[in-house]
């Protein structure tokens, strides 16, 4: 199906869910089936009949109680028709794993149990409009997800069990009514069409944990409870619900659908060893990415400082309505576009508001940085910069580095947070002269859509254990990373380039750097659709460009999207770090200190670099200086206290930590440090206190498993020890992982390349200095 196709079918299904809807706003009552759906009425019949309070809350107590009676039959019937079938691969207490999902009750859940979107519609026109072109509704029938499950379902070792670890976030109704089994027998139409569905999100009961893979605790879907708060199983007439709002909420609202632990059940995915027969391997963490950056107000670590945001506060806005919306208040509604990155798929449908909104969401956040912050002439020690506030010169035949330094600044998970090796983020570098004629182009498409080789791309390298990528999404065959170009959250990355001016050139050339997004990356599109299909959108996320002449460069004004001077220093030096130049690192941190002296994180910046480096006596000096400027910084006192265990200084060790432990409860660094001092002055029991906490925040911390399982052991407590011991040897890097990424390394110098943190892109081998396109 090609774009124009998707798009008329797409305008097909539309207007027969419009005119569903306005059907169902026109009919009073609709005939109950056998699986589940009771009768609906219109939102707009008169409510002003003649029952009283007391009689409709007498009806409704009645409903409940037929309700219940009618979902228990339908379940059992259901059951007993799927389960002798079913292929219990992991046993029947497992029925839905490799995935985490759970669902309230016995056996499976029926589909009728759920109420249709549609359903939904009728009252919330606004969220059902929304929640059609976004990726929620369309989380399994797109061909770019189909195309991999089917592959791991037609895999000769594995089948549609395995599955389940898939389905579980992308088609949960399918899950859990025991449709993901050979020769089937359920209907799953509606569900492979409609994904997630509003009561998928709005009927779950709990969070299991924050494991991800669909970690969460489904109950029977209820849009509505009773007087006693009893939830009331399928659909009600739409006239109840507006005479008991409230009670509608209860049924469908949670105070934890506002927090990320709830988004956390499904951007969050390991690959479990009953997937992969391995060993657990994480995939992606999107939520602990947040929970690690400044957003989240939860790690005294960050490099700089913000408002609180969850996930929803960003990806779920409230804007104005423009079509009925019962759940709107003040004439503005949370968004269920959950705006992000995906372009692919209102692409392929023909969804052109969505396309737009999101292309629109991409570029309009603030999210990067780009600053084109230094040059180094060759023979030259001294960086020129920052570029823009120093003077200069240039020259014909001079080789030139630039540094670009990008920002990964509002941006509350890593760039790219997710399924990397499918998205692709990168640098285009280019260098004109005024003419326009290219001098040097790093990071371009060539003609067959195909990204330069040697581009620096924010995306990363699985592979097998043959040291083969795993170039078509075959998640269960993933053994190692050959590397992860991904930027975290308020952290930078230096990107090097170096070319030559041309001896002949006459002018200013300008410089522009900018980083580009595709959804998806060619390779994979073309596993899905062929070569020939059309191209998928680039997008520019952000660039800066600068002019510079030949001969003599005065300082200049700064750009209104340049950070200030201290700031770009700040990041220079936030990069050097990643990249372990240390040196480099504290030059950039103390020119930090020369334009704000009153600025502790500064010198807390160059003590955590000399920590790294080794250089403990300097560290000292610089962290006595932040805490002087500011004695109640917990960033500081972090590092001081690894300062003070260096030294013996072991109460002082103790006292930072906690300091910074009753300032930031959730800090999973400052807990595992004050749990390993406990350990070693033989405090057990306040040992495993922190252990304990730190495992409620990241239940996949290496030093908690291996210490609780210790303690445990100690404490007699085997059973729980054997746990834990058991999750540290599952989730342990394998030491042979290194050997599959070196054998594709070795066969992929371009690739080589950029596994090594500081590395230069150049290309000098043609005459004049230009690009070898396509090598």
């Amino acid at each position: 199906m090609n774009r124009k196709q998707a798009s008329l079918r797409w305008k097909a299904i539309r207007t027969g869910a419009a005119l569903s809807a306005i059907a169902l706003l026109c009919v009073l009552g609709v005939a109950q089936s056998n699986e589940g759906s009771a009768s609906v009425s219109s939102p707009s019949a008169n409510l002003s009949d003649k029952a009283t309070g007391a009689d409709v809350t007498g009806a409704m107590v009645a409903v409940r109680a037929k309700a219940e009676e009618r979902q228990d039959n339908d379940r059992k019937a259901h059951n007993a028709a799927v389960a002798p079938t079913y292929d219990y691969h992991y046993g029947k207490k497992n029925p839905f794993t490799p995935g985490n999902i759970a669902v309230e009750g016995e056996g499976f859940l029926q589909p009728g149990a759920f109420p249709s979107a549609e359903y939904c519609g009728t009252c919330h026109q606004e969220a059902y409009t929304q929640w059609r072109q976004a990726l929620h509704s369309n989380s399994f029938r797109t061909p770019f997800y189909r195309t991999s499950v089917n592959l791991l379902i037609r895999d000769q070792t594995r089948g549609i069990a395995f599955a389940r670890h898939c389905d579980s976030c992308h088609n949960p109704i399918a899950v859990l009514s025991g449709g993901l089994t050979a020769d089937s027998k359920i209907d799953r139409t509606l569900m492979d069409s409609d994904g997630l569905t509003c009561m998928t999100c709005h009927s779950v009961m709990g969070l299991d944990s924050t494991n991800g893979n669909s970690s969460v605790k489904m109950g029977v879907p209820a849009v509505m409870v009773d007087e006693n708060g009893n939830r009331i199983p399928g659909q009600v007439p739409f006239a109840e619900i507006l005479r008991h709002p409230e009670r509608h909420s209860q049924a469908v609202m949670h105070d934890f659908l506002h927090k990320p632990e709830f988004c956390a059940a499904c951007h969050k995915a390991n690959l479990p060893s009953p997937l992969n027969d391995y060993k657990f391997i994480r995939a992606f963490t999107a939520y602990d990415e947040w929970q690690q950056s400044k957003f989240s107000q939860r790690n005294p670590l960050t490099f700089y400082t913000a408002d609180f945001t969850t996930c929803q506060g960003c990806h779920m806005k409230r804007n104005a309505t423009n079509l009925k919306e019962y759940g709107a208040k003040n004439g503005t509604f949370a968004s269920h576009r959950w705006l992000a990155g995906n372009t692919a798929v209102p692409f392929y449908y023909g969804f052109d508001a969505q396309l737009q909104k999101t292309i629109e969401f991409l570029r309009a956040g603030n999210f990067l940085n780009v600053d084109i912050f230094a040059l180094r002439k060759e023979g030259e020690d001294k960086l020129t910069a920052p570029l823009g506030r120093v003077a200069y010169s240039l020259a014909p035949n001079e080789l030139v580095e630039a540094y670009v330094v990008i920002q990964n600044k509002n941006i509350g998970h890593s760039l790219i947070p997710e399924v990397r090796d499918l998205y692709e983020a990168w640098v285009e570098f280019t260098v004109n002269d005024a003419a326009g004629k290219e001098i040097y182009h790093s990071g371009f498409l060539k003609p067959d859509g195909m990204l330069d080789p040697r581009a620096h791309s924010f995306t990363n390298r699985p592979v097998t254990d043959e040291g083969e990528f795993v170039d078509n999404h075959k998640v269960w065959t993933i053994h190692s990373v050959a590397y992860d170009n991904t930027v975290q959250a308020g952290r930078s990355v230096l990107v090097r380039y170096q070319f030559r001016i041309p001896g002949e050139v006459k002018g200013p050339v300008s410089v522009t750097a900018k980083v580009n997004y595709r959804h998806l990356r060619q390779s994979y599109l073309n596993n899905i659709f062929g070569k020939d299909h059309p191209a998928y959108p680039v997008v520019e996320l952000a660039s800066r460009t600068r002019r510079m002449q030949i001969g003599e460069n005065a300082p200049e004004d700064p750009d209104p999207t340049d950070n200030p001077d201290w700031m770009r220093w700040n990041n220079l030096g936030i990069a050097m770090v990643d990249q372990f130049q240390y040196a480099e690192a504290v030059a950039a941190f103390t020119e930090v200190i020369k334009l704000r002296h009153d600025y502790a994180d500064a010198y807390t910046n160059v003590a955590l670099t000399e920590i790294l480096w080794e250089k403990y006596d300097s560290a000292r000096t610089a962290i006595r200086k932040a805490l002087t400027l500011d004695p109640d910084s917990a960033r500081a006192l972090y590092y001081d206290g690894l300062l003070q265990r260096r030294a013996g200084n072991t109460q002082q060790e103790i006292a930072d930590f906690r300091r910074v432990v009753e300032k930031f409860p959730q800090s999973r660094d400052a807990r595992r440090e004050l749990g390993i001092t406990y350990y070693q002055q033989k405090d057990e029991h306040a040992a495993l206190e922190q252990f304990e906490a730190l495992q409620q925040i990241d239940p996949d911390d290496l030093v908690a498993h291996y210490n609780l399982s210790i303690l445990y052991r100690r404490m007699g407590k085997s059973e729980k020890a054997a746990e834990q011991q058991a999750m540290f040897v599952d989730k342990k890097v394998d030491p042979g992982a290194p050997t599959y990424s070196l054998n594709y390394l070795r066969a992929h110098p371009e690739i080589s390349t950029e596994s090594i943190a500081w590395h230069m892109h150049s290309d000098l081998t043609t005459e004049g200095g230009g690009a070898e396109r396509g090598k």
